[in-house]
Order: C-alpha cells, then structure tokens, then sequence
C-alpha cells in the first residue's frame, strides 16, 4: 500500500471514529433530555427550591360549659433577608438601621439599641439572607413589629420573614391534662382526647415553596401558603372544670395525707353516661403528686368489696336469697385458706346487715354454697352484663377486663376462686368498669357506656354528636333493683360508710371497698399492700351523679369508708350545693322583663351574665350593646339604647363608669355630681352635640 493510501485510511477511520462518537453523544443527550428528563428536572428543582408542609392551626377542646381546655396559638419565629428589594439600597439601609435596632431593645429587651444595631450590619456584611431575628413572638407583638422601619416598606420588601409555628396551650394547665391528652409524633398511640381524635384536632396540612440559599438554607419564597392549611375541628368534651377542679383537689389532699402511691376519681352523669370529672395522680416524690398515668380506665386491679353488689344481686336475682335472709360473719373456711372479715364478726345477720357491714364471710359462703355446684351459673350473670368486655371508650387505653369462668380460664381453682370471687378478688377491672356498675343501678337497670365527648364542630357547626351506647337494656329485675338500692343507701346509713359519707341533707347510696393489692409475682403476702375505695350515687332518691374514689397503697389506715369515703362526700357535697336543681323541686320559669330586680341601665351582655348567674332568665326584647331602664306599675322595661356619633346618648339609669364611657365615645367632656346612678343630664338625649361640648351629669 503506498503512502497516500495509507494517509486516507487513517483519515477516514479517524473521521469514522469522531462521527460514532458524536453519535453516542448525540444519543446519550436524547436519553438525558428525554427518558429521563423528569428525574434530572426534578432532582435540579429539589436543589433550589422544594415545598415543605405547613401545618394547620389544630382545633380547640372545649369543656362541657364552653370553657376552653385547649387551644393553639400562632408563635412566630422571625427572620430577616439583607438583601432584600426594598432594602437593596445602602443608603435607606444606614439611615434606618439604628432605628430598627431601638424598636427592636424596646420591645424585647434582651440587647441594646446598639447591640442590635450591630447585628444587623454584621449581617448585611455577612450577605445574610435568612438573620435570625427573635423566636416565639406573638401575633400581637408581630403587627407591631411589621410597622417598624425598614420593615414598614412592604410587606416582602422590607426583608421581614415570619415563620409561623403553632403552639398548644392548656388555659387550666393541669386540669384534666391526663383526658385531654397531647400530641407526640414519637408516640405510636395516641394519648387521651389529643390522640384519639387527632384525624379532627390536627386538621389538613397545607404547602410552602421554599428557596435554598448559601449556606444549604431554606427560606421562604412569600410568606403565604401555596396551598392554604385547613384548620382542625372542634372537640365538646363532657368535662365540667368546675367539678374537675373540685375532684382533682379533693383526691390531691388526701392522697398526701395518706401519703398513698396514686389514686382516681371519676364523676359520671347517670342518665347520659358523660363523664363530668376524671383525676388521675401519681406521687413522684414525697408530697408531690402529679398526672402520669390514667387509672381510671387502665388501672386494672382487683375491685374489693365494691363488686359484692355484683354478687348479691346475682343471688337476688336468681331468688336463692332475700334481703331478710339470715348468714353467718366473721369467717369462712375453705379447702386450704380461712375467709375472714376485717372487722370481725357481728354475728348471725340479715342479708341486708352483712351487706351493710361489708362481712367478707358472708358473701364468699353465699355464693360458694348457692353456686358451688354449678359456678357457672354464677359467672354467666357477669358475663350477661359485659364485666369481661371492653366498653368501647372514646379515649385510648382501656385495659382488657379480667373475669374468670370454669370453661375457658385454666387457673381456675374449685374450692377457692368461687368464694374469692364472691368479694372482689381473682379478677381484675378498673375504677371506671365498677362505676359503670354502679350508674346502672342508679340508672334503673340501664348500663350505658361511659363518654368523654359529646359533639364536633367546625367553624361552629356540628359536623358529628354522640350519644351514649346502651351495653345493656336492663341489668336486672325492678324488684332486684329495688332491694340492691335499698342495701347500697343502708351502707351510708346503717353501715361501713355511715360515719364518713352520710350527710342528712341528702341521701347517697353506695359501697365501701378494701383489697389487698398483690405484689407483683410476690403475691399478696409479701408487702402488704391495700387499695381503698367508695363508689356510689347521689342524691340516692333521684340519682344525677355517679362517683367513685380509688386510692392505693394509703399508709396507716387503709380502708375504704375512712380513707376514700371523705372524699367522696366532699365532692358530692359542692357539687350538691352548686347544682339548684337536684335540691329545688320548683321548677325553672322563664318569665318576662318585668319579673326581674331592677338594675343599673348599662352593657347588656354585663346585666344578662350577672342575671345568667343568679339563675334569672330576662327576655331582652332589642340586641343593642346598651340599654336603658324604665320603672313603671309593671316592674322594670328594658329599653334599647343605640350609640350615635354626634347625638347626646341616653345615661339617665347608669351607673358612672357606663355613663363616662358612653358620654366620652360621643366626643363630651363630662362634669360629674354626686354618686350612684344617673338622674339627670344637662344636654337632652338625641340632641345634636359637637366634639369637646360639656355636659353635667348628675347622681344620686
């Protein structure tokens, strides 16, 4: 091959290999730009700019009056780009710097005028686009801020960047904490009212862009939301604060009295089945107690005593005895244990008398001899009305009941669990499960489940209402129900909770309780150990409240009538003194605006709440802010009183403070005589008047 043969092969297998190659180029750029041209696309967007989640402003919980349990308030933090459009220019920027660093000492007064002076230039030195200027300023204190300098250019110009956060705030602070609940991201399940109706409470999230800056931060683009967050629901609780105050502060003091381990109280309408009060504490350190953990309904034990209303109305009910039936106290002997009464024995009784006298012999050999030979006969009665079942409740944690029977439980034993059983042991329930017991004999035989809410709304409007759920129509016969409310009313009169729960004012029916708490796998001998208790209703001849009082491990005097009893009666006993309709037989008129005392004319909204709580029901007939007063033969009318700009208003009736008020909205300078409430003004109302006129006004 000669020269320039070979010179044109190398030409042209180099201009081959250069074309494939732009070829492959070629190629790879179409696969780039489009196979995967949204991955790259993507991947460049999320280094610049990337929305994140704004989270919505979660709905309040409201007790069973309105008043707020929880709410969330707006907490900003604020931040500052140097660099911004309006403040761009050095020259606005010096000039108003200072300025800015004095209204920011002012009003947070953590540095000095100068300081923050400094700061700010050390920033815009810095480039930085993203300062830190404060955290957890309020949305008061943020309008003002947005008038400062620099930052009054504009709303983005200036440079001022607000992040919100929402923060959640219990007005009452411990009130009913442990029922209300929180909300733990890092918690899988969810805690009291906060977590079980977080699907309402927390709302819709809505969506920011946010820019990536030096430095790898990210600032936002605008202040608002591209996708605007939709606010939480609303949750109506049944709690009353006035009655959770008075449970949580009477089961506090007796608690550090008794120097107990924890205790609870829950406070239950009887013919709704909302729970009106639930206290949970726990001691943390000697003397101090607080709410960890809700006992009320997880604190599985075994119920003492208390459940021998169970057992007795079983032995009612299948007529194998009646309230004159007699029995034995004092002990009871067992294959291998002797069942003794606590305060020793009373001898030969009446039903009613053992019950009264809470005689632990008496009922394990009644329902040892009545059902020993068939003891599941007895088990189906507990079994019949759910004592082994979950009720189903609106707040996490229910414990899983315990109740033993002869077919299915293993450790079963023949000769002690039955008569165990009989008063209060080889089971485990909660204070809420024996509550609910109770509330249905106060309730007439009907046994509902417990709630804890009432109603959601949003923007004020129900958007879900719950009722309680009925768990059995009727639990027993009305002649067993009348017997078993005879017993329990006896306990409090005849018997262990007469001397610290009878009040003669009115009647209360109930149960005292004492069990010996086991020790874990130590079993009950190792420390002994005792949970006291009193559950009932009141008043006992037409029941509204149920109640029950658990304290456990109290040291010294452990039972149940002296350690729990007073309790109880001193929450029933306010609650009684507050609540008109459970001692007043009168019923409730709604009369007209002459049926109420006279008053000082004034605010309408101050009259109706002063009016509201001495249980009067006026009937305004007009919806003005302020009103006036006329005294005739027919008693006191109510008549409007509409504020004018430039027209003499009305004081004739009020008292000084509403007068001034008025008299000052309308521009006068006032000259006063006397004191009391008005009788008459120099200038006559609806007289035109000018700003800065005097008027006299007089009182007597």
């Amino acid at each position: 091959m000669n020269i320039r043969a070979n010179i044109l092969l190398r030409v042209y297998l180099a201009f081959g290999l250069i074309v494939l190659f732009a070829f492959a180029v070629f190629l790879r750029l179409g696969q780039v730009q489009f196979v995967q041209g949204k991955k790259w696309k993507a991947m460049a967007d999320s280094l610049s700019t990337r929305y994140v989640n704004v989270e919505a402003t979660r709905g309040n919980i409201y007790s069973n009056d309105g008043s707020l349990l929880a709410t969330s308030i707006p907490e900003y933090e604020l931040r500052m780009d140097m660099f911004a459009g309006g403040i761009a220019d050095d020259k606005l920027f010096n000039e108003k710097v200072d300025s800015l660093g004095y209204k920011l000492s002012e009003l947070f007064k953590d540095k000095t005028p100068k300081e923050y002076a400094r700061y700010l230039r050390l920033g815009r030195q810095d480039s930085a686009r993203y300062l830190l200027i404060h955290r957890k300023v309020g949305y008061a204190d943020l309008k003002t801020i947005r008038s400062f300098p620099l930052y009054n250019i504009g709303k983005f110009s200036g440079g001022l960047i607000a992040v919100q956060q929402n923060k959640r705030i219990l007005p009452f602070q411990a009130l009913a904490a442990r029922t209300i609940g929180y909300k733990n991201e890092n918690v899988k399940n969810g805690v009291g009212l906060e977590g079980a109706y977080k699907e309402y409470i927390n709302g819709e999230t809505g969506k920011r862009l946010m820019q990536r800056i030096a430095g790898g931060v990210y600032i936002p683009v605008n202040e608002e939301a591209e996708v605007a967050p939709k606010d939480g629901a609303d949750i109506i609780s049944t709690i009353d604060v006035n009655m959770q105050d008075l449970a949580q502060s009477a089961l506090e003091k007796q608690l550090i009295k008794s120097q107990a381990d924890h205790g609870a109280v829950i406070v239950m309408e009887v013919a709704t089945g909302e729970i009106r009060a639930v206290a949970n504490f726990s001691k943390v350190e000697e003397g101090v107690y607080k709410e960890k953990f809700n006992y009320a309904i997880a604190g599985n034990q075994d119920p003492g005593s208390t459940f021998k209303l169970a057992s007795y109305m079983a032995l009612l009910e299948d007529e194998l005895v009646d309230t004159n039936t007699m029995v034995g106290t004092g002990t009871y002997k067992i294959p291998g244990h002797t069942i003794k009464d606590s305060h020793g024995s009373i001898g030969v009784v009446t039903v009613k008398k053992a019950f009264e006298q809470s005689s632990n012999a008496a009922i394990a050999y009644l329902i040892n001899s009545k059902y020993g030979a068939n003891p599941i006969k007895f088990t189906d009665h507990l079994y019949d009305w759910h004592l082994n079942e979950k009720m189903g409740l609106q707040i996490p944690g229910e414990a899983m009941p315990a109740v033993k029977n002869p077919k299915s439980n293993k450790s079963w034993n023949k000769n002690m669990t039955l008569p165990q059983m009989a008063y209060g042991y080889e089971m485990q329930l909660t204070p809420l499960k024996m509550l609910t017991m109770y509330n249905a004999v106060a309730n007439n035989g009907k046994m509902v489940a417990p709630i804890f809410v009432k109603e959601i709304r949003r923007l004020g409007n129900p958007i879900e209402q719950f009722k309680a759920r009925v768990i059995n129509d009727k639990i027993c016969s009305d002649v067993t129900l009348s017997k078993i409310k005879k017993m329990l009313e006896g306990v409090v009169t005849e018997g262990s909770g007469k001397r610290y729960v009878y009040n003669s004012l009115y009647p209360i029916a109930g149960k005292t309780g004492t069990a010996q708490v086991a020790d874990a796998n130590k079993g009950y001998r190792a420390n002994k150990q005792y949970q006291a208790s009193f559950v009932g209703y009141f008043p006992a001849n037409r029941p509204k409240y149920s109640m029950i009082v658990v304290v456990n491990d109290p040291k010294g005097d452990y039972y149940g009538g002296s350690v729990s009893g007073p309790v109880f009666r001193e929450i029933a006993d306010r609650i009684y003194a507050s609540d008109m309709q459970m001692y007043n037989d009168m019923p409730t008129r709604l009369v007209g605006n002459t049926g109420n005392p006279p008053t000082k004319a004034g605010q309408s909204k101050a009259t109706q709440k002063v009016y509201k709580a001495f249980g009067f029901k006026p009937l305004f007939a007009s919806k003005s802010e302020y009103y006036n007063i006329i005294d005739t033969s027919a008693g006191t009318i109510f008549q409007e009183n509409n504020e004018r700009k430039g027209v003499m208003p009305n004081v004739a009736g009020m008292g000084l403070k509403d007068a001034l008020y008025l008299l000052g909205n309308a521009g006068l300078k006032t000259r006063v005589l006397g004191s009391g409430k008005v009788v008459s003004q120099s200038i006559i109302a609806g007289t035109k008047v000018g700003k800065g006129v005097g008027v006299q006004i007089e009182l007597n």
